[in-house]
C-alpha cells in the first residue's frame, strides 16, 4: 500500500512540474508579413474575370442577372458606375451588410475588369 501511495505522489509531483514548465513557456508570436510582400497579379484573363464574377452570382444572379428581390442585378450596369460603387463600399461610404468586406478584397484593376464584364451582359 505504501509503495502505491509513493508512486502516486511521484506521478503527481511530475505532473505539477510539467504543467508549471508548460505554463512558463512563452507563446511564440505570430509571424508578421515581410515589409516587401508582393501579391500575385490578379487573373484578368477572360476566364479569370468570369471566375471573379461567379462569386457575385449568389446574391446578384448568374452573370449579374438578378432574379428580382431586394438585391439588384449587375448585368448591363455602366462599368464606371460599378467601379465607383465598389470604391464606396470599400471605403465604407456606402451602406451595406457584406459588400464592404467583399469590396476590400478587390483591386482597382479588378473593379474595372468586373465593371466591363457586367456592362457587357444583357439585362
Amino acid at each position: 500500500m505504501r509503495r502505491r501511495s509513493t508512486t502516486a505522489i511521484a506521478i503527481l509531483a511530475m505532473a505539477v512540474v510539467v504543467s508549471s514548465a508548460v505554463a512558463q513557456t512563452p507563446t511564440p508570436a505570430a509571424p508578421s508579413a515581410p515589409a516587401n510582400l508582393v501579391l500575385a497579379d490578379p487573373n484578368l484573363s477572360p476566364a479569370g474575370v468570369r471566375a471573379m464574377a461567379a462569386n457575385c452570382a449568389g446574391c446578384h444572379g448568374t452573370n449579374g442577372k438578378s432574379a428580382g428581390g431586394a438585391i439588384s442585378g449587375l448585368a448591363g450596369m455602366d462599368r464606371e458606375y460599378f467601379a465607383e460603387q465598389m470604391r464606396l463600399f470599400r471605403a465604407g461610404r456606402r451602406e451595406s451588410t457584406v459588400m464592404r468586406q467583399i469590396a476590400r478584397g478587390f483591386s482597382e484593376a479588378e473593379f474595372a475588369a468586373l465593371g466591363a464584364f457586367f456592362a457587357a451582359q444583357k439585362k
